[in-house]
């Protein structure tokens, strides 16, 4: 008997042995169902090979109950590239014939990484747990930016959980839409009612702009049920299907085209969820900041994460856009060894699972791999102390109309530094 955990690991140690009768199949989808059940799909040219039946039979007895019976077991395609589309998929490690499909019941997809934006850069500022001053610290490096004469464009994706547009639109000034109502207006081809009304401007800067798009408008009105349907792909009258993920980058397509920002912020929803699958893969983000308090929770999320990218082969489109954040970062003398240990569990998740290991004999120039005190790495944190008077979100947008910029320089200015590098400089990204 097997877990939905040992599958591949079972498959895997079938092939091996059977690696004659597995090289008779050519190619081969494994193709886990929505209940996490496999079935084997095969060309149709090979359907009366007998290396089909001692294969499926083996593979039948040792993965139940995640297998369907073995005279159920395979499905015969004519072309196999039909039957991958749009789906979320990897090859099984170490098995270069075989492509490993999962069937999900979310539009989540981890594994298929956007291209970075040719645009205005887009910045995701994520984390696995919420509480950590994410927001805050996203309102200041808006507030930042604009001082230094830029037109930020702040996005609140954190659907579920809205409220960065209180700490930086005064109530007077927010909009009337938001992001949830062009995603359920798109549905029926109605954006044009909504999409002039949900940009609210912040009178924060003087010197630039600082545009918030907020989750919902100034009346959230019926929120919860269209929450319940941002989520739905667009059919058209054609039959295509369009994903919400992709219709969410078509929207900010449309924003930035229309608003033409220098800089975008995206606040992500906490932990491995729909949302921020979207925000992390889908909107071709330039920089992705992961906040991180020294702590199990934490750790554990980012390991999950990073073993899925390595696993499915995602690791290398992704890693050089991380960025860990170190945030609430105690203000006592308690400071240098919290940093010390948080530098050293980043450092540990970062090397297991994102960079390449040297062979020896061989210099790091030519992999992706950083000394664990290099300060210019992904897993070296560009850290955020903590402060009392910035923790309550909903009091940002007075608190910043009168803030020293030498205390939000000595709070946060490791972070704004980095994002500033980041921004303007092309090379500075991890190569």
């Amino acid at each position: 008997m097997t877990t939905f955990d040992t599958i591949l690991s079972t498959i895997s140690e079938i092939f091996q042995v059977h690696g004659t009768e597995l090289a008779k199949l050519g190619s081969v989808v494994i193709n886990r169902d929505l209940n996490g059940r496999v079935r084997l799909i095969l060309e149709e040219k090979i359907q009366d090979n007998p290396a089909v039946n001692t294969i499926v039979q083996i593979l039948a007895d040792k993965l139940a109950p995640h297998s369907f019976p073995a005279d159920r077991m395979v499905l015969f395609e004519p072309f196999l590239d039909e039957v991958t589309q749009n789906a979320v998929l990897f090859q099984l490690e170490g098995f270069d014939q075989v492509t490993v499909v999962d069937r999900l019941a979310t539009e989540s997809d981890w594994t298929t990484i956007t291209k970075e934006s040719t645009g205005a850069p887009r910045i995701v500022f994520f984390s696995i747990k919420g509480g950590v001053g994410r927001s805050t610290a996203m309102a200041v490096s808006a507030w930042s930016f604009a001082e230094e004469g830029k037109r930020v464009m702040v996005l609140d994706l954190d659907l579920e959980s809205p409220g960065l547009s209180s700490s930086l639109l005064p109530e007077e000034k927010r909009p009337a839409y938001g992001v949830t109502d062009w995603l359920v207006e798109d549905l029926v081809d109605n954006t044009d009612e909504v999409f002039e009304n949900m940009i609210g401007t912040s009178d924060l800067s003087h010197n630039g702009e600082i545009l918030v798009v907020p989750a919902h408008g100034k009346e959230p009105g019926e929120y919860i049920a269209k929450l319940g349907r941002v989520w739905m792909p667009k059919i058209s009258a054609e039959g295509s299907r369009e994903s919400w993920p992709v219709r969410l980058n078509r929207l900010l397509n449309e924003l930035e085209k229309r608003w033409k920002p220098d800089v975008i912020l995206i606040d992500s929803r906490a932990g491995i969820d729909e949302v921020a699958s979207a925000c992390i893969t889908s909107l071709g983000a330039k920089g992705i900041m992961l906040f991180s308090i020294d702590g199990n929770q934490t750790w554990s999320g980012y390991r999950i994460l990073f073993r899925h990218w390595h696993k499915t082969g995602a690791v290398k489109e992704i890693r050089n856009r991380l960025q860990i954040v170190g945030s609430m970062i105690p203000d006592d003398e308690n400071r240098p060894s919290y940093e010390i240990r948080l530098l050293e569990h980043s450092w540990s998740v970062f090397t297991d699972d994102l960079y390449d290991e040297i062979p020896p004999g061989q210099t790091s120039d030519e992999y992706f791999n950083f000394d664990q005190f290099d300060d210019t790495a992904p897993h070296y944190p560009w850290y955020i102390r903590w402060n009392r008077g910035f923790q309550a979100l909903e009091s940002m947008h007075s608190r910043l109309k009168g803030i020293d910029k030498n205390e939000v320089n000595a709070l946060f200015g490791s972070l704004l530094k980095g994002l500033k590098t980041m921004i303007e400089n092309e090379g500075a990204s991890h190569v």
